[in-house]
């Protein structure tokens, strides 16, 4: 068996982040979480950077090092996203106060110092929010991107068009200025966007799944997907949420889930009308150069039996 594949993982937790941490916290022989930096997004940073450390607990790895990072967008204010998940962002649960320390560096400097003490090509950045914090590294310390093996991201829409904006997914909306920058930077990228994770919908019974694990991981997913799913099933009369995040990190352990198309993905960041689009080459009209892994489709029976499996053995 490979050793396990290195990862930082890039959050703003969020009921869907969490299950994702969770998923990769689960599977020690395939990844190993060299860290998770934390920034602004769903919720406000102060939050997301409790919320990692209390999932974390929850998974019962303490020593997991959990960093904060930016506060704010580059060039924007920040939006956040509690109508959706609640104003601690992981309402559903009561989870206890995290005891676990963050770390006192910055999550920018870890990703910087982590990219260069690593061999070259052996870490994966796996982004779950804005992109604020990996932007940031690749403008401070641009030698860092060739040292990138890929990024995977959750992030962006084509089909599905957007859930902030008619034409935006809130992550890239968040911070557009960001994403085009990771979007140019030449490392390798894989886009979960919403037209694959609103095919990963928890309905009722996949729930009962995880409330049967029995475990304080299964049930504490379980009441965070019941909280999460009433915005989005209000909205779009789904039979369930889509878990977004956990995407990532189910391509990390079975990329064969997902199919999509390598293409030119650009990133809208002048129109105030489509700010934070992803525009997504599909048809190949342009003769611009392919930059993404863009999905399109995933196995959802497939991603929610190996994601029931893997919670199980939290």
């Amino acid at each position: 068996m490979p050793p396990p594949r290195k990862i930082i993982i890039d959050t703003d937790p969020g009921q869907d982040d969490a299950v994702a941490i969770l998923l990769a916290l689960a599977s020690p022989k395939e990844i190993k979480v060299l860290g998770i930096t934390c920034v602004a997004g769903n919720v406000p940073l102060d939050l997301t950077s409790k919320n990692a450390r209390i999932v974390c607990e929850l998974a019962a790895k303490p020593d997991v090092k959990v960093h904060a990072g930016c506060d704010r967008p580059l060039g924007r204010d920040l939006v956040t996203a509690e109508h959706v998940h609640g104003k601690t962002g992981l309402d559903g649960p009561t989870l206890p106060e995290p005891q676990m320390p963050l770390q006192e560096a910055h999550a920018v400097d870890f990703i910087m110092e982590t990219l260069r003490n690593e061999p070259p090509g052996t870490v994966t950045l796996c982004a779950l929010g804005p992109l604020t914090n990996i932007a940031t590294a690749f403008e401070r310390a641009p030698e860092i991107r060739e040292r990138v093996a890929e990024i995977i991201l959750m992030g962006g829409g084509y089909f599905e068009g957007g859930n902030i904006t008619p034409a935006a997914e809130f992550n890239i909306y968040v911070d557009p200025q960001a994403a085009d920058i990771v979007f140019r930077s030449g490392v390798p990228i894989v886009v979960m966007p919403l037209d694959v994770t609103h095919k990963a919908l928890v309905t009722k019974k996949r729930n009962d799944a995880f409330r049967a694990l029995g475990t304080s991981v299964g049930v504490a997913v379980a009441e965070m997907t019941d909280f999460f799913e009433r915005f989005d099933k209000e909205k779009y009369g789904s039979a369930g949420a889509p878990l977004h995040d956990p995407c990532v990190t189910a391509y990390l352990l079975q990329p064969d889930l997902f199919t999509g198309r390598h293409i030119n993905v650009e990133i809208e960041t002048q129109s105030e009308l489509t700010m934070g689009m992803t525009v997504a080459d599909w048809w190949g009209v342009t003769n611009r150069r392919p930059n993404a892994t863009f999905m399109g489709d995933i196995d959802a029976d497939g991603f929610f039996a190996l994601l029931t499996e893997r919670l199980g053995r939290l």
